[in-house]
Parts: C-alpha cells; structure tokens; sequence
C-alpha cells in the first residue's frame, strides 16, 4: 500500500486540516499519517483559537514517521511559524522525500489568518523550491505574486510566475469565481482543467482536499497532469454530494457513494495549450 504523510494543522470540526487529508488519502487507497503543525480551535462557522505545535516536537512527529513507515508522497498545509518551515525543510532533505505537494495555507475559509508574513516569506525560501506541486487558491496567489488576478489570462501569468520563480509546478485554483476552472503550469506548458461551480455553499476544505487527493495520485506513480485531473474529479465528487452539516461553511462528503474514482483521462474535462 502506498503511504502518504500530511504536515498540517489540526481540525477539531473534521472538515479541513489533518483530519480532511487523513480521510482523503483512506478514501483514495492510501495509508494517511500525520504531523501536526497546530492544534485549532474551529468549526463550520470560523477559528475561534490556535495553538502552535513547538518546532522540536513537529520534527519528532516527522522524524518517527519518516524512520518507520517512510512516505511515498508528502502534502504540506498549514505551517504556523517560520520556525516549523526551517524543521519541515531540513527534515524533508535528511530524508530524501519525494513528491512534495505544498499547499500556502495562508488564511482560513473563514477568513482568519493562518499563516504571518514572516512565515510566507521563510516558506517562499526553504520549501517552495522543494515541492513538486504549489497549489495556492487566487486571493493567495495575489498574495505571492504580488498582482491582482481577475481573468484566465492572470491567472495563466500568475501560474507561470511562480513556476518560474521557485521551479515547481503549480496549480493555481480558481474555485473563488463564478467558475471552478483551475491552471496547472509545469514544465511540459499550461493545462487548464475547467468545470462547472457546483451549487453548494459548503465548501470547508476544499483546498485540503484537493492538495491531499493530488499527492495520493503523485504517491501512486501517477504522471502529474494526470494527478491533478484526478484530484479534481474527486473533489468534484465530494462537492456534488451535497454534505450538508454545521451552522456555516460545512465540510465534503470525504466517502462518497460511486466514489472510487475515475481511472482513464477524459478528452473533454481539461484542455492542453
């Protein structure tokens, strides 16, 4: 069975973080373990607290996965101090990890903040470069690129920069608009994969999700345009279940009825240029 670690922080409500991942990676066939970043305070409605993990704790946590069950994938989420960036970094070099998927978790769905500039600016630096995938969303890639993204073609541009910038591949997300077309930028050009918004407000950890799923399909050898159409094929899925629990923004249907998963590309589902 092929493993993949999540480093991320911890959601109480089951929605988002660790817990998300952890049901991702079950649901897709792979064995989830964890490292936890922060221990949070939340639910459907918003963060209410979070209490950082200390950095020599964070690297036991890695450290006894990596020396027992070694990860065939690693996803990256939350991250909540520049301090934790350093420890995540050196332990993914010491142990050679491979197929890095790092999600700039930066501000919650609710719109709490995350993750401070001194910590977007260390992961710029140390981890960036590490990761195979970048998955920011659009306000965050704002945030990296320092432009505003309003169209296919910013976003293009925005995907591009930052391949450029750091050598990774990145999928920048576009689930913010009217659509949930997203653009993957990697060294063989620019795919766009392109749906429909699915009529459904709950939406906590989408991001979570789809960085998750992403990594499974990279942890099973899977090319990595083709893990991304998975990924969202999956996500999609989980949206159009139509989970409906919580006062706010609610949580995915993780396990899904007709959910496992699609197996060939489809022509008609995503677009090379």
């Amino acid at each position: 069975m092929k493993t993949v670690l999540t480093v991320a922080g911890s959601d109480p409500s089951g929605g988002a973080g660790i817990q998300a991942d952890l049901k991702t990676m079950t649901a897709l066939g792979t064995y989830g373990m964890s490292a936890i970043t922060a221990v949070t305070a939340q639910n459907t409605c918003g963060v209410r607290a979070v209490q950082t993990i200390a950095p020599a704790l964070l690297r036991a946590q890695m450290e006894a996965v990596f020396e027992d069950i070694p990860p065939d994938a690693v996803k990256i989420g939350m991250i909540a101090s520049a301090e934790q960036v350093q420890v995540i970094a050196d332990c993914l070099r010491r142990y050679h990890a491979r197929h890095i998927v790092l999600d700039p978790v930066m501000l919650a769905t609710s719109g709490a903040e995350l993750a401070g500039a001194e910590t977007v600016a260390a992961m710029q630096q140390h981890l960036f470069p590490m990761a195979e995938i970048l998955t920011p969303n659009i306000p965050e890639a704002r945030v990296l690129c320092g432009t505003d993204i309003t169209s296919d073609a910013d976003m293009e541009q925005a995907a591009q920069s930052l391949h450029r910038r750091y050598g990774c591949a990145v999928l920048l997300k576009g689930g913010h608009g009217t659509h949930a077309d997203d653009v993957f930028c990697h060294p063989g050009g620019i795919r766009w994969y392109r749906r429909e918004r699915i009529p459904n407000p709950n939406t906590h950890g989408t991001g979570c999700t789809l960085s998750s799923a992403v990594a499974v399909w990279l942890a099973k050898e899977t090319p990595p345009e083709e893990a991304v159409y998975y990924a969202k094929e999956y996500l999609t899925g989980a949206i159009a279940a139509m989970l409906k629990l919580g006062h706010g923004n609610g949580p995915l249907a993780h396990v899904y009825p007709g959910g496992n998963f699609p197996r060939e590309m489809k022509g008609d589902k995503y677009e090379a240029i």
